[in-house]
């Protein structure tokens, strides 16, 4: 989702909310072989007013389990957050990606927590790219990070 700095308060009542450029693309393409989450730092909000948020938007359907700080108590980058988010998904740390637009809470918060991750940067032409994170500044080019940093037996 677009962050629109001027609203302030759960994006479920922001005037207006928008998805991020080829959201929907994206993740009708990646859902038919991942399982996508959303994992959030919006303390104004719990997961029915994000999924509100997210059908504002056309992506709830997209969407198959939703994380915030607010219900898990920590934030990212804390270990905890993506401690609790990976606990209740079942899943090992070297099969999840996470992507995000905070490279500080997002993408280092997941590498040291074990985690691959995806910059989406569409704000500047800057690429930080390690064996742990690849940088985007399109949303079309998550496929090919997330084949880039490869199905895990390495990391």
């Amino acid at each position: 989702m677009k962050v629109f700095p001027e609203y302030s308060g759960p994006m479920l009542d922001w005037p207006h909310v928008e998805a991020v450029p080829h959201a929907e693309r994206v993740l009708t393409e990646l859902r038919a072989h991942w399982l996508t989450a959303l994992a959030t730092n919006a303390g104004d909000s719990d997961e029915e007013a994000i999924r509100g948020a997210l059908a504002r938007a056309n992506l709830d359907r997209m969407i198959d389990r939703v994380y915030c700080s607010r219900a898990i108590g920590h934030k990212k980058p804390s270990s905890e957050f993506f401690d609790a988010v990976l606990s209740d998904l079942g899943i090992e740390r070297r099969a999840v990606f996470m992507v995000g637009d905070d490279f500080e809470a997002d993408i280092l918060g997941a590498n040291r927590s074990g985690i691959r991750a995806v910059w989406l940067n569409p704000a500047s032409q800057e690429t930080r790219s390690t064996k742990m994170h690849r940088t985007i500044h399109d949303l079309r080019g998550l496929p090919r990070a997330l084949e880039e940093l490869g199905s895990g037996d390495d990391a």
